[in-house]
């Protein structure tokens, strides 16, 4: 008799088989730096001078469930948890706070709904927004949530912080959305007309897959959508990178004061 078992149990035995091998010393895939994907072509002068100035720096993580942390086996495990610690690691001697405001199930309009509360009260330097997956998810029309995404953009710099788009995650059920790479394109093309920055993570998750031959299962939850904690922790080690470089190049003048701050290798 030919046993039958789901995809989903069979994607939960897989990572399951992943885990045992994480707990009996296998080692987990190597998280590399990708400077071609993620070099910043973009400046974060309000953030440079906050850390230049030894002022206390608030970053604001906006978005749904990928920020929220769903996959995760701990808030600790989240992207802006890791990204905190990977902050301090640059800047031992600052303040930095990195708070999640994401929320499961959440789009661009959501987001905007609760922006005065979840972002300009807190008064951040920097804002990181993830947006657009799940209105790929819904089959929503890319063209209506533009208007939305440039008027997140202009609401964020008036408040005299900087910005940086985060797209959506490469992973089986966005990868079948047709939608998607007119919204991939959408955040590209809004982050180069308004200034601001984007973090390619489909772009660099993709690399993982398709370069390195890393299988879905081990950096992506058993819904072939959110990320684990493998996945969260690689992310926010090279959002890191990125922020530690566009703040650095941010104000040629002061980068010599900026890198003093940056522990010795």
């Amino acid at each position: 008799m030919m046993l039958m078992i789901s995809r989903s149990a069979f994607a939960a035995a897989l990572c399951c088989v992943f885990a045992s091998a994480a707990s009996a010393g296998g080692a987990p895939p190597p998280c590399r730096a990708q400077n071609d994907l993620t070099r910043p072509a973009f400046q974060l002068r309000h953030t440079a001078q906050r850390l230049m100035n030894r002022e206390p720096l608030t970053i604001v993580a906006l978005g749904s469930s990928s920020t929220a942390g769903a996959g995760a086996s701990s808030s600790d495990a989240t992207y802006p948890n890791r990204l905190a610690a990977a902050l301090k690691e640059h800047f031992p001697s600052n303040t930095i706070t990195v708070l999640n405001r994401g929320v499961n199930g959440e789009d661009a309009r959501d987001m905007l709904n609760r922006f005065d509360a979840s972002v300009a009260g807190e008064k951040p330097a920097l804002v990181l927004w993830q947006v657009g997956t799940n209105s790929v998810l819904r089959d929503k029309s890319v063209s209506q949530v533009a208007a939305l995404i440039r008027e997140g953009v202009t609401r964020i710099k008036a408040l005299g912080a900087d910005v940086i788009l985060i797209d959506a995650q490469f992973a089986p059920r966005v990868i079948a959305k047709p939608e998607n790479e007119q919204m991939l394109s959408l955040l590209a093309d809004t982050a180069k007309e308004t200034s601001v920055g984007l973090f390619p993570r489909f772009a660099v998750m993709r690399r993982w897959r398709e370069i390195q031959h890393i299988p879905f299962e081990a950096f992506l939850s058993p819904d072939s959508l959110h990320m684990n904690d493998w996945s969260y922790s690689c992310i926010a080690r090279l959002l890191g990178d990125v922020i530690v470089a566009a703040a650095t190049r941010s104000q040629p003048a002061a980068n010599a004061k900026l890198q003093a701050l940056l522990p010795r290798p």
